[in-house]
């Protein structure tokens, strides 16, 4: 009907940080999507599509080489706000894993000159001189992106794979009929907390596979790791008490129109028994609460 607000999911961040992978994954969820629209044509696309009966979700890319929405961002997002269900999801990584991903692809990074001696940076004044410089001038310029930003990802961890999985997850169009979309993490703390979290759960307290010489070199998804941690009654117990909290917290959760849950569990490494509590967690939402479920075990294979 003319007039229906559009969901407009806007896909920003680094280069090299994920992007692509991210505008694909909506596009795998039936998001009409569109990388790097010039800022001028935005406005009349959504004027065009809200008045047909076309796409109603759509992704739209924004990186460093559109410097006019660089320039206004908080205007044109508060003006798209107006008539569009919008959310802002900015993908960042540390500049190392940035680095590393522009090597092993060996693609220019945006903020470089090309082989013409061209700069592909069009509006900035003093070209960076190197790959490291180059990411942390594109970090200043896309910072009012990210202010901006409804949800920030940070992808060091991640895998493209692992990266879609938590796209689909948090973008999959859950309704309160259909319920909700939950991503369970497993991590270890030493690399870090995920910073995309909705609940989180310490398990360093349970008794560690680590420090059992047949068990060191395994992992939590191994029969012989599980049966361990799940052989200590205060594990049981602690995974009962997370189920009877998640229990209570989804459905409350799913009235509430929330499409989607992070739920982390973190111990020492990521290796043992994050992920097997991780996967007690996602069994329970799968077979007792019927709940979408994506498990993803970060560290696992972490060395």
């Amino acid at each position: 009907m003319p007039g229906k607000k559009l969901k407009v999911t806007i896909v920003s961040g680094l280069s090299g940080a994920g992007k692509t992978v991210a505008l694909r994954a909506l596009e795998d969820i039936g998001y009409f999507c569109i990388d790097n629209l010039p800022v001028g044509l935005i406005e009349p696309l959504m004027r065009t599509l809200r008045a047909g009966n076309s796409a109603q979700h759509i992704g739209i890319g924004i990186d460093i080489r559109e410097k006019h929405f660089l320039q206004d961002g908080y205007r044109i997002i508060s003006d798209l706000k107006k008539h569009n269900n919008v959310d802002v999801v900015f993908l960042e990584a540390e500049s190392e894993v940035i680095v590393r991903r522009y090597k092993e692809t060996r693609r220019p990074h945006p903020m470089l000159t090309n082989t013409s001696g061209h700069s592909e940076n069009r509006g900035v004044e003093n070209i960076p001189a190197d790959i490291f410089e180059a990411v942390n001038t594109e970090k200043n310029l896309l910072s009012i992106l990210r202010d901006s930003a409804d949800r920030i990802i940070d992808t060091t961890p991640l895998s493209p794979h692992q990266l879609r999985q938590m796209v689909i997850s948090i973008y999959g169009g859950a309704s309160p009929e259909k319920g909700i979309n939950v991503s369970v993490i497993s991590f270890g703390y030493k690399f870090g907390v995920p910073q995309n979290l909705d609940l989180l759960f310490d398990t360093r307290f349970l008794p560690n596979p680590y420090f059992v010489p047949e068990l060191k070199d395994l992992k939590g998804v191994d029969n012989e790791v599980a049966d361990f941690v799940l052989g200590c009654p205060e594990t049981v117990e602690y995974i009962s008490r997370i189920k009877s909290m998640l229990d209570f917290i989804i459905p409350l959760n799913i009235k509430e129109g929330k499409s989607y849950l992070v739920i982390g569990i973190g111990c020492t490494g990521g290796r043992h028994r994050s992920t097997v509590v991780a996967q007690q967690i996602a069994n329970h939402l799968k077979e007792n609460l019927g709940v979408d479920t994506t498990i993803i075990h970060r560290d696992m294979d972490a060395a």
